[in-house]
């Protein structure tokens, strides 16, 4: 039981990070014999990644058809970004009281790591590093129902993000923002902490929902 545990979680690791790197594109199709063959498994571990993946809204199942990655509208990525800006301040407020020294540092070693990605062009690593560090400032909220809804959001646009990321300055503004919210925190200003969240995760998503109409007025 043990074994196949661990084969259905990394195989739905795989899965995942083809997917959110756009190297499995939306609204391909994923035939279970096909991935099976490819990663020299048993159908079983496939269906149950191809279950969990679903519930993370990643790709949608179709009875009597292949699951198909997941596309998400304008609108959806609009309402995503309005969620978070809703939650996640909250969260943030919840949290500063409780971060430590640790924490802290933690938070600053992202960065400084962030900025290594940055001067290296890998472009992989900023939506998983801006993610962490969005995780240390929030995770001592108390919250992991409200936490894992917000994660589940990220999930599903998290290859949009890396997206617009890659072709635009985002990445050069979001980690300059990274820094004035670190410092907000560090300082005790709860208030001025959440608002100035909620404002970056909004024009965050106005940024990527302006690049998506540009791009795709471009095909």
């Amino acid at each position: 039981m043990l074994k196949r545990q661990t084969m259905t979680e990394g195989l739905t690791d795989l899965l995942r990070k083809a997917i959110l790197s756009g190297e499995i594109p939306e609204g391909t199709q994923l035939r279970q014999d096909a991935i099976a063959k490819q990663y020299d498994v048993s159908r079983i571990p496939v269906r149950e990644a191809l279950r969990q993946l679903e519930a993370e809204g990643l790709i949608v199942s179709h009875a009597h058809r292949s699951s198909i990655v997941a596309s998400l509208s304008l609108s959806d990525i609009e309402e995503i970004f309005e969620i978070r800006s809703i939650l996640e301040p909250h969260l943030l407020a919840l949290s500063l009281p409780n971060l430590t020294a640790a924490d802290y540092a933690a938070a600053d070693a992202v960065l400084t790591e962030y900025d290594g990605a940055l001067t290296a062009g890998d472009v992989g690593s900023w939506g998983e590093l801006n993610w962490r560090f969005h995780g240390i400032l929030c995770g001592a909220a108390g919250r992991p129902q409200t936490w894992a809804v917000v994660n589940g959001l990220q999930r599903k646009i998290d290859r949009y993000t890396r997206m617009q990321l890659h072709f635009t300055d985002g990445v050069v503004k979001a980690q300059t923002e990274h820094r004035t919210l670190l410092e907000l925190c560090r300082s005790g200003q709860t208030a001025d902490a959440a608002a100035y969240l909620a404002v970056h995760i909004r024009e965050a998503g106005q940024a990527l929902t302006d690049f998506l109409r540009q791009h795709a007025g471009k095909e």
